[in-house]
């Protein structure tokens, strides 16, 4: 694998964005100061503890910052920041990447360095800086924190360390979850303590804001603004490190998720589902795109036509998402959040609000409640008008905590559309004949 690189003049123009971080959590668990109910993840490497399990049994939201935006004002026992979080290890992200693409970007960093911008060809060009090797590997290890924090957070995995320590059986005879989360606790008192306690609380759901976004970087190499497929690299990881077999991924980006589509093609226990707009980037996610060999049936891609908005997402969910999630009985629940399907947004031709981001959010946390005990982690996919996309991320996070929805307060109702119906249920009843749903 080879990794050609184009230089790029120096601009003022280019932002940026600096992240540090590790995957693991601060020690002792210290709580942040003021009012408020959602969770964050940033900082430098620290000590290797995990939030404690009280920590984690309060909250309501958990989300991970792969970047210094600095802008949690929410600080509270419900909401959770993670802070000090590891980076992706070169085995994490090689479990969906090519291992020489992974070093050959790694080398790249010192060019970058040399000669300011540089574009990374590989499957699709995609820009570079001498820090984009460290933010990419922290970006994929924000999400795996927040993997770590939604199952450490269930009730039913505490009991199962206990019985393991009651009958003493050897860590090297578990999987590798027990030793993290020994990690967290200093003796089995306060285990139990928790497991009593904290049974009937609903479990957190998580969110990495993170860039760069990942759902277009293919098993080669970087595509569309993507360098690592950290949705991909999340769910392996909930299979290998967590034993959740079965993994759901939603993808309601307006561009087709080609990365992850092709890294699970062929696996049976991954389901891929995508919502995209017809005929946009990268020109993939056709209707008879379902998977091949073994996994034939669990990729499922819905091409739109432009001018969808809130009535087809509501309706794709409960006619599509729902069924399929019902059918596959998922362990636990991925979303690629794109936002760039918002109707201000410049890159495609989508009608979504604000509102649509809300009810869809609160209908994928009750999902994940009814068939997979809440486990459940949002991934910041696209989305380019940068005040649409903060107020709908703003509500899918009221919409997670349960809050009331203020999308009433930014979304025009003036400025949409007739939507296409009759094409809307043509594709909907198509992808409905060709997955027996």
């Amino acid at each position: 694998m080879s990794i050609s690189i184009h230089n790029l003049p120096r601009s003022s123009g280019i932002l940026r964005i600096r992240v540090s971080g590790n995957r693991l959590f601060r020690k002792n668990g210290n709580k942040c100061s003021g009012a408020g109910s959602i969770s964050c993840s940033a900082g430098a490497r620290n000590d290797d503890f995990l939030p404690s399990i009280n920590q984690l049994s309060d909250a309501r939201l958990i989300y991970s910052v792969a970047s210094s935006m600095g802008h949690n004002q929410f600080r509270g026992s419900e909401v959770i920041e993670l802070q000090n979080f590891e980076p992706a290890s070169v085995d994490d992200i090689a479990s969906v990447h090519a291992r020489a693409y992974v070093s050959g970007l790694e080398k790249a960093m010192d060019q970058a360095s040399e000669k300011g911008l540089i574009f990374i060809d590989s499957s699709g060009p995609t820009y570079a800086t001498a820090t984009t090797y460290r933010e990419s590997i922290v970006a994929a290890g924000a999400g795996l924190a927040l993997v770590d924090s939604v199952v450490i957070s269930q009730p039913g995995i505490v009991q199962y360390i206990l019985s393991c320590r009651r009958y003493k059986i050897h860590s090297w005879l578990l999987p590798n979850i027990v030793d993290l989360y020994r990690k967290c606790f200093k003796n089995c008192r306060e285990l139990a303590i928790v497991a009593a306690s904290k049974i009937s609380r609903d479990p957190p759901t998580g969110f990495a804001l993170i860039r760069p976004p990942g759902h277009h970087a293919v098993p080669q190499g970087p595509m569309g603004f993507c360098v690592f497929g950290n949705v991909a690299i999340a769910a392996r990881y909930a299979q290998r490190v967590h034993g959740l077999k079965h993994v759901f991924i939603i993808d309601f980006d307006v561009h087709h998720g080609n990365g992850t589509n092709d890294a699970f093609y062929d696996d049976p226990d991954i389901f891929f589902l995508s919502i995209h707009q017809d005929g946009s980037y990268p020109g993939t996610g056709k209707f008879d795109e379902v998977g091949s060999g073994a996994g034939e049936g669990t990729t499922l891609n819905l091409p739109l036509p432009g001018g969808s908005g809130d009535t087809t997402m509501r309706t794709v969910f409960d006619e599509v998402i729902v069924p399929c999630a019902q059918r596959f009985k998922p362990d636990i629940i991925l979303v690629s959040a794109g936002y760039d399907g918002h109707v201000l947004d410049p890159l495609a031709n989508l009608q979504y609000t604000t509102g649509t981001y809300y009810t869809l959010a609160s209908n994928i946390k009750q999902l994940s409640k009814e068939l997979c005990g809440g486990r459940c982690v949002f991934f910041l996919e696209g989305g380019y008008n940068l005040k649409s996309l903060s107020y709908s991320v703003a509500d899918t996070f009221r919409a997670l905590l349960g809050d009331p929805s203020l999308a009433s307060e930014f979304d025009d109702p003036n400025i949409l559309y007739e939507e296409p119906s009759t094409k809307v249920k043509q594709a909907i009843q198509r992808i409905k004949s060709i997955h027996s749903l």
